[in-house]
């Protein structure tokens, strides 16, 4: 049943990461992409949350941490989106994609860490 779990968080990450990005997007006139940034940075956050959080029942963190998280935040359009930026001589944009996206992720996965431990310790 492990896997109907994670398969019901995918069926709401995906087009919740779908529908953010576009909704992001759509506020910033800029080759910057801020909806898979932001998407990716909440994942973050989320997954860290579950990991600090050690009163979280497994059901719970296969449906949020596999199925949503896993569904929501997208490495592949991230690589994708850098790339194009490069192609098409934004490569400071691209360092700048890069760069923010690593730093701002791990900060937003050691927030939530930290926020997991003194919500659920």
């Amino acid at each position: 049943m492990n896997w109907l779990v994670v398969v019901v968080g995918g069926m709401i990450g995906a087009p919740l990461r779908y529908l953010t990005d576009r909704t992001v997007q759509s506020r910033h006139d800029s080759v910057f992409p801020w909806g898979t940034f932001v998407v990716n940075v909440v994942g973050c956050l989320v997954l860290g949350t579950l990991t600090g959080a050690a009163g979280v029942a497994p059901d719970l963190r296969l449906f949020l941490g596999t199925g949503l998280c896993g569904a929501l935040t997208t490495y592949s359009t991230f690589s994708y989106e850098t790339l194009r930026l490069t192609e098409t001589g934004a490569g400071l944009y691209a360092a700048v994609n890069v760069v923010a996206s690593v730093a701002a992720g791990l900060g937003a996965a050691s927030a939530g860490v930290a926020l997991g431990q003194w919500v659920w310790p």
